[in-house]
């Protein structure tokens, strides 16, 4: 008698160990696809994922009403999945869901997170396998199940093993693998637009063309000019005269030591030029007048013109002679 209350005991407890199992696998009717849209956001590849990888999937679930997630029915973080009756090693490892209401349906978005704990010598299939979801009818208190499809990848080896042929193992599908560059394109671009700029700069500093801007003004064309005269004493005088021409443009009437200073109030950049706008009246007394005065340049005439020239042409532009570096100090 005892034996048999024994027996009867054991097989309660069986039952009651058997009983979630076998209802966490009945297969339940497929809900009509009319009151269920899905979108899937899954990885972008499929292949070359190794031991340790994280991949991330995002479903987006809308049910129309009178259906209702059984929110139970989430994956669990954890779970020990399985592929082709085989533990994948694939886990997932993080979900998180977020709810949006509408007048008629509701929008469920599971964001999955796997991570990869297989490995092997030689790439082998595996998948994130296909979660089913149980939604009730809130009408009818039916439940029936809706499958997400299951994503299908390629695990790979972390290092060779024996002999590969690489051609024979190449995936068609496997993109190739593109380092970032952008951060170093832009720093090109950036350096690039600043040395043009310094080009330019110099080019406008030191160039002698006229399709520049503010290239064409007197001192600009009187530098071309004076370059090309000979540096005997017609071409001195040459250069003088055409060094007189162009002050008397700029001053817009004749210049000379008397009206010096009501030319720089008019015109204030050729102020650090003061000084040697009458060292070159000086040169011009010497050269047509007085042969015979002492010389006040301190080198070649036609050497110091040129400087001269070239100062003048710089404050026309609106920049700064570069004085006391070519006088040494």
């Amino acid at each position: 008698m005892q034996s048999r209350h024994l027996h009867l005991i054991l097989a309660i407890l069986s039952f009651a160990f058997c009983v979630p199992h076998v209802f966490a696998d009945v297969v339940l009717p497929s809900i009509d696809e009319k009151y269920v849209s899905i979108v899937e956001e899954n990885p972008t590849r499929d292949v070359g994922y190794v031991v340790g990888d994280i991949i991330d999937r995002t479903i987006s679930l809308t049910i129309k009403k009178p259906y209702e997630l059984v929110k139970e029915s989430i994956p669990i973080v954890g779970y020990e999945h399985r592929w082709k009756g085989q533990i994948s090693g694939i886990e997932l490892v993080k979900a998180t869901t977020k709810e949006i209401k509408h007048n008629d349906s509701t929008t469920h978005v599971l964001h999955l997170s796997y991570q990869v704990f297989t490995t092997g010598k030689v790439a082998k299939p595996a998948a994130l396998r296909a979660e089913i979801l149980k939604i009730r009818n809130t009408e009818k208190k039916e439940v029936l199940q809706y499958r997400v499809p299951a994503f299908s990848i390629r695990v790979s080896p972390l290092s060779v093993f024996g002999q590969v042929k690489l051609k024979e193992e190449m995936s068609p599908f496997t993109p190739p693998l593109l380092l970032d560059a952008s951060k170093e394109i832009s720093s090109i671009k950036i350096l690039a637009g600043f040395l043009v700029f310094s080009l330019l700069g110099l080019l406008y500093i030191f160039g002698m063309h006229a399709w520049l801007p503010r290239m064409g003004a007197p001192f600009a064309k009187a530098y071309r000019d004076i370059r090309k005269m000979s540096d005997t004493p017609e071409g001195l005088q040459q250069a003088v005269v055409r060094m007189h021409q162009s002050l008397n443009k700029t001053a817009g009437t004749s210049l000379f030591s008397n009206n010096l200073e009501q030319f720089i109030e008019k015109k204030s950049g050729f102020e650090p030029m003061r000084a040697d706008i009458q060292k070159f009246f000086g040169l011009s007394r010497q050269v047509f007048f007085e042969p015979e005065a002492q010389q006040v340049l301190g080198e070649n005439p036609k050497t110091w013109l040129l400087k001269f020239c070239k100062h003048l042409r710089d404050c026309e532009r609106g920049l700064i002679p570069n004085i006391s570096q070519e006088k040494g100090v």
